[in-house]
């Protein structure tokens, strides 16, 4: 296999990786994903999918990115999950379509458990964050109330170790793309 080819061959999940791996970046510096660069993520991913499948194209890039977004909208609403995060899921899920996506946030779900598990143990704080999530855990059960959620979340964020998750979505989607064998 020549160079070319190498490059080419679904170059379009080349560009969803090198996105992924600058929004990680990013959200590693400074722990937001940026509008400027999910909007623009979605929208071509939606225009890409209309390019080579015209509206079923659009169709099948308007159900990945709602699937990108529904997998990480129920921690959003509820003050688990930053904003960006969603919508680069949701960008992801625009170019890819929504069974890639959905495997994709399967592995980075494990990844995310993995390093906020290594950031505990590493930290030396592990009793500390087995409390919080027992605290978690049951004003979940409790409240039930996703506003009221939201509100008990952001009270308690400057408290909070927190995981940039661009990272893990970064990881676990660059990994299951190549254990598929979208790129080489």
């Amino acid at each position: 296999m020549d160079w070319t080819e190498l490059l080419l061959d679904n170059w379009h999940v080349k560009v969803v990786a090198l996105l992924l791996i600058w929004a990680a970046w990013i959200d590693g510096k400074e722990l937001r994903v940026p509008n400027w660069l999910t909007y623009p993520m979605a929208l071509a991913g939606l225009i890409f999918q209309t390019w080579i499948g015209g509206f079923e194209g659009l169709g099948f890039g308007m159900l990945g990115l709602a699937c990108g977004l529904l997998t990480l909208l129920p921690l959003y609403a509820v003050g688990g999950m930053g904003a960006g995060d969603v919508k680069l899921m949701a960008g992801m899920g625009a170019w890819l379509g929504w069974e890639i996506t959905l495997y994709a946030f399967a592995v980075s779900v494990v990844v995310g458990a993995l390093m906020a598990v290594a950031m505990v143990l590493y930290r030396g704080v592990f009793m500390k964050h087995y409390a919080n999530f027992l605290m978690l855990w049951y004003e979940w059960w409790a409240v039930r109330d996703p506003r009221k959620l939201s509100s008990i979340a952001a009270e308690r964020k400057s408290s909070m170790m927190l995981l940039p998750y661009g990272i893990p979505i970064c990881i676990g989607s660059i990994g299951y793309f190549c254990y598929a064998g979208l790129i080489y």
